[in-house]
């Protein structure tokens, strides 16, 4: 492996695709949208598999993978089709696993499910089989979120631009204001952040109160599996591996699929990533994926 610095072109060519990407997840993917797929009473009980377009997080729990999406969450059915955990088909935008099991998630609902357009911070005990709102029900849309060693929940509010923090789920506290399409959280610093902005990550070191512009590497998502394995991966499909908290990048490969839409850093060698055409997972650092779910990668790519 080297380390890595892209030339100048194609790191113009990177920061505008982030940017492009970036306008699209500020203003737009609302389940309410015209084109947005409606509602089915297909659940994981049923067996019946969907076909997916716009991924939006991962996460693994109890060695099953869950991919929240433009149609509620999933997991892999029969070769790999993609199956709907519960009844919910919810535009889940933002999405984690905490510590303890937990889901947290954030978007919009289904088309025709009434309400407010977006849905706050929602929580499932049960593995995504059943949602209780939380906090913030129809005023914001978290299209990220991330969870500190110290429990406390960050999430980027996409409506106002603005990095919020909890530490009950309920109360939140208005911190810096950016223009970002990720987050991470340090796994051992609770007041280390990172943001992905079209100019480069951007840092925290104060819980999100202020962070230093963006810089260096341009990335599109951030996830951070061990204190000293944080990856990345840029706009096209390039995957990068930080052991010093994101002060320099090594370059570990190329996802599969194209474009990226999501990445999880399961531990320090296990990740996921959802690209245009699937969702896949590394168990070797990046060196190598195996497809576990098809996707069918919407115009956007996104």
């Amino acid at each position: 492996m080297i380390k890595y610095r892209l030339p100048r072109a194609a790191a113009v060519r990177a920061a505008t695709a982030l940017a492009l990407t970036l306008t699209f997840t500020l203003t737009a993917c609302s389940a309410s949208g015209p084109g947005a797929s409606e509602p089915g009473s297909a659940g994981s009980d049923s067996g019946a598999a969907s076909a997916l377009t716009h991924v939006h997080g991962l996460g693994l729990h109890q060695d099953t993978l869950y991919v929240a999406t433009h149609e509620g969450i999933h997991s892999p059915g029969p070769g790999g089709a993609p199956v709907l955990v519960g009844e919910r088909r919810d535009d889940f935008m933002g999405f984690t696993v905490a510590r303890d099991g937990t889901f947290l998630a954030s978007g919009h609902p289904a088309p025709g499910d009434g309400g407010p357009s977006n849905l706050g911070l929602v929580a499932s005990a049960d593995a995504g089989r059943s949602w209780a709102e939380k906090s913030l029900g129809g005023e914001v849309d978290f299209h990220a979120l991330d969870t500190a060693p110290d429990g406390s929940v960050y999430g980027y509010d996409s409506t106002g631009g603005r990095l919020r923090v909890t530490r009950d789920q309920a109360a939140w506290e208005d911190r810096a204001a950016l223009r970002a399409l990720d987050i991470a959280v340090s796994p051992t610093a609770p007041d280390t952040v990172l943001a992905t902005t079209e100019s480069g990550v951007a840092r925290s070191t104060d819980g999100g109160r202020t962070f230093s512009p963006g810089a260096g590497q341009v990335l599109s998502y951030v996830s951070w599996g061990a204190a000293d394995a944080l990856y990345g991966v840029s706009p096209d499909g390039v995957l990068f591996r930080s052991g010093d908290g994101g002060t320099s990048w090594t370059r570990t490969g190329t996802v599969p699929g194209g474009g990226p839409q999501a990445l999880t850093a399961v531990d320090a060698r296990r990740l996921l990533v959802a690209t245009g055409d699937g969702v896949y997972e590394s168990r070797d650092a990046g060196r190598s994926f195996v497809r576990r779910m098809e996707v069918t990668g919407g115009k956007d790519g996104h």
